[in-house]
């Protein structure tokens, strides 16, 4: 029997239906990009050249921000006082819960506002998260000193002057302990210093937290709670008051957009706890605003020593609070709150450091908010 072949039907003309992300205007991928986390972000840049114009454009950064308000990261930078090639440093990114490895440094540093900071006779600082720090060095310090605080005034990425204050005087190699309430304020427009009135002397421990808030700067004695703040506009100290809820071992501040945080490990009836409390400027006011769950906070430990208790540390920003240990257990763990807006908290444990971690002599820790320039490079 004869068999015929059925002819095939022919292909279906080219569609245009969906065209694909080259079909959208510079525009709208542009707004689309600006709704992803910062990693992703950075991910997005190396996929074409269209997105990598999109994210790398001026106006886009600030697209970014409106879209998804960043959340500030923790740094932690390990410091090595026999092998500076033992040194690491590391940073959390809470939008993707991730640690990225940072090029090492073998100077103190520390950060804030976007910036790192190293000081000694001088002060230098660099964007954040750069693989090669970019610093720009400052005219001399008129008290020469090593890990002050240094407060950021000035909207964000574009800082009008830089406070620093405390840190150590070295005269010719040697410590200087009396000298160490210096406080100096640098004007990034004209390049120049100002020496300004120094710390009242309730601060000489050089055991601090700070916390910046419009333009006053905070500092507190992490072990006797005292308070006190320089109005760098005024250029004055504030009085000296003590801010101590009940049970109160160790006090660290953390600014939150307009208002100050204390956060402290208490000692009660059930065991330590850690807290954070809302603080009313006018009246020194303490509101607690919640509890960091008992479980978690002996995670971190050994045991129930107080003795044990006295590595632990905290740095925040902008609602996010980060408690760790600066003891190498465990890889020096942390946890996590972030503070909501209208009261309450939320924790949660931050991932171990990616090993291998090495063994450090002393750990430097900061909360700051990332540029996305810097990230990009």
């Amino acid at each position: 029997m004869a068999t015929t072949d059925t002819p095939h039907p022919p292909p279906p003309p080219p569609t245009t239906a969906h065209p694909g992300w080259s079909a959208l205007g510079p525009d709208i991928t542009e707004l689309i990009l600006s709704h992803l986390p910062l990693r992703s972000i950075v991910v997005a840049s190396a996929v074409c050249k269209q997105w990598r114009s999109a994210v790398t454009h001026p106006s886009f950064s600030s697209l970014a921000v409106l879209s998804r308000p960043p959340k500030p990261w923790f740094f932690l930078y390990g410091l090595n006082n026999v092998f500076t090639k033992n040194n690491q440093a590391f940073a959390f990114d809470p939008d993707s819960s991730t640690w990225s490895r940072l090029p090492t440094s073998d100077d103190d540093v520390s950060g804030s506002a976007g910036f790192l900071f190293s000081a000694d006779h001088s002060l230098r600082f660099s964007p954040l998260l750069l693989r090669r720090p970019l610093w720009r060095q400052t005219p001399p310090l008129r008290v020469s000193r090593s890990n002050p605080l240094i407060g950021v005034i000035g909207p964000p990425g574009r800082p009008s002057s830089f406070v620093v204050v405390g840190g150590v005087k070295y005269i010719g190699g040697l410590v200087d302990i009396e000298d160490g309430l210096a406080v100096e304020v640098y004007h990034v427009g004209s390049d120049s210093w100002d020496l300004c009135p120094p710390m009242p002397p309730e601060f000489r421990s050089h055991r601090l937290s700070s916390a910046v808030i419009g333009h006053r700067v905070y500092v507190c004695d992490i072990h006797t709670c005292h308070v006190s703040h320089f109005d760098v506009a005024m250029r004055r100290w504030s009085g000296v008051r003590a801010l101590r809820p009940v049970g109160v071992q160790l006090s660290f501040l953390v600014a939150c957009a307009d208002r100050l945080l204390l956060a402290g490990l208490c000692g009660t009836a059930r065991g330590p706890l850690f807290k954070l409390w809302s603080v009313c400027d006018d009246s020194g006011e303490c509101v607690e605003i919640g509890a960091m769950p008992q479980e978690m906070l002996m995670g971190m430990f050994d045991s129930e020593g107080e003795e044990e208790f006295a590595s632990l540390r905290c740095v925040g920003l902008e609602g996010m609070v980060y408690v760790f240990n600066e003891e190498q257990h465990r890889a020096y763990p942390a946890c996590l709150c972030e503070v909501a807006v209208g009261g309450g908290c939320v924790w949660r444990k931050v991932p171990e450091l990616p090993g291998p971690v090495n063994r450090f002599h002393r750990v430097v820790s900061f909360c700051s908010c990332v540029s996305l320039a810097s990230v990009l490079g």
